[in-house]
C-alpha cells in the first residue's frame, strides 16, 4: 500500500498554478526525498498532505485516508517536523513532549525521547532559551511521539551542526528499519543522497523525475569524471583521450588529466593513455553527485532548493 498518494493534484492561487496535475506515490517503509528549487511547489505539496490547504483538483491520500476528510485520523498516525518550527518559549522541553504525548494518547517517555535526539539535559529548561539546533532536535522528538507510521520532515537538518545532521540521518534510518515511512524535503543534497531509497524532483509544480539516485543518474546522462595521473603528460596523450568515443571534455593540470564522460568506459580512457605512450601512475573515478543530477533536471538553476 502507498503511504502517500497524490492523483492529478492541481493547486492554483488566483492566476498562479503552484501544482499542476501532480501524480506521486510513496511506498510504505521507504525513505523518500522530495527536492525542487524555490517555488517548485514542495511546501504546497506538504501543506496539502497535512490538510493546511485543499487542492483545486485531484485527490491526496495519506496512509489510505483522504487527506482532507480524514485529517484527524491521519494526525494520530503521523509525525511532522515542519519547516520553521516555533517553540512555546515558556514551556520546557518536557512539557512540549508531554503535550504531544497526551494529544496522541501515547505512552512515550519524554526523557527517553530527549535522550534519543541528543538533548537529555534540556528536559526542564524553558525552550525560549534554546538555540536553533536545540529547537530542531525538540521538534524531531515531538515528531517521534507515538511511533508514527509516517514521518513528514520539512528541512529536518535546519540549524544542526554536522554531528546533529549525522544523528538526524541515523534516526531516519532507525525509523525506516522499524517499518515507518519517511518523506522529507531538504536543501542539503548530501543528506538526501545518504539515506533515501528514492527521490522525486519537482519543477514548476510538476514531477520531472522520480527514481533511485542511481536511476536518476543514468536517466539524466550526467556522466562521470575520471582523474588520471600520468608519469609525463604529452600532447599525444591528451589528443588520444579526447578521441575516445563518449569523452565530452578533457582538462589538464601538470601531469593530471580530468576526463568527463557520458558513456566512455574507464578502461577505454586508460587504454588510450597507454596507447599514446603515457604511463598511468594513478586514477580515480567520481560518479555524478545528486547535486549534478538535480542541476540536470532543473535546468542547472544555481539557487538554493529549500522552498
Amino acid at each position: 500500500m502507498a503511504a502517500i498518494e497524490l492523483d492529478g493534484v492541481t493547486k492554483r492561487y488566483g492566476d498562479v498554478t503552484a501544482l499542476h496535475d501532480l501524480d506521486l506515490q510513496v511506498q510504505s517503509g521507504e525513505i523518500y526525498g522530495f527536492l525542487g528549487p524555490n517555488g517548485a511547489g514542495k511546501s504546497t505539496t506538504i501543506d496539502i498532505l497535512l490538510n493546511f490547504v485543499r487542492p483545486t483538483a485531484g485527490t491526496a491520500t495519506v496512509l489510505g485516508y483522504d487527506a482532507h476528510d480524514d485529517s484527524l485520523a491521519i494526525r494520530q498516525r503521523i509525525g511532522v517536523l515542519p519547516e520553521g518550527f516555533h517553540v512555546y518559549e515558556r514551556l520546557t522541553a518536557r512539557q512540549h513532549l508531554q503535550f504531544a504525548i497526551e494529544s496522541k494518547d501515547a505512552n512515550d517517555d519524554p526523557d527517553a525521547l530527549l535522550e534519543r535526539v541528543g538533548i537529555p539535559d534540556a528536559a526542564d529548561r524553558k525552550a525560549g532559551g534554546f538555540s536553533k539546533g536545540m529547537q530542531q532536535r525538540l521538534a524531531l522528538a515531538i515528531a517521534l511521539v507515538g511511533d508514527p507510521d509516517l514521518l513528514i520532515l520539512d528541512e529536518p537538518s535546519t540549524g544542526l551542526d554536522p554531528n546533529g545532521a549525522r544523528e538526524m540521518r541515523e534516526i531516519i534510518k532507525e525509523e525506516a528499519s522499524r517499518g515507518a515511512t519517511v518523506f522529507f524535503s531538504s536543501h542539503i543534497l548530501e543528506q538526501v543522497e545518504a539515506v533515501c531509497d528514492r527521490v522525486g524532483i519537482l519543477q514548476s509544480g510538476e514531477l520531472v523525475a522520480q527514481d533511485t539516485i542511481r536511476g536518476l543518474r543514468e536517466a539524466a546522462v550526467t556522466g562521470s569524471t575520471l582523474t588520471v595521473t600520468v608519469e609525463e603528460l604529452t600532447p599525444d596523450v591528451v589528443e588520444a583521450v579526447e578521441g575516445v568515443p563518449g569523452v565530452t571534455s578533457v582538462d589538464t593540470d601538470r601531469d593530471v588529466l580530468t576526463v568527463t564522460t557520458d558513456d566512455a568506459s574507464k578502461t577505454d580512457v586508460l587504454d588510450a593513455v597507454e596507447g599514446a605512450g603515457g604511463e598511468v601512475v594513478d586514477f580515480a573515478t567520481r560518479e555524478a553527485s545528486l547535486d549534478d543530477v538535480f542541476a540536470a533536471y532543473t535546468n542547472g538553476r544555481d539557487e538554493e532548493v529549500s522552498a
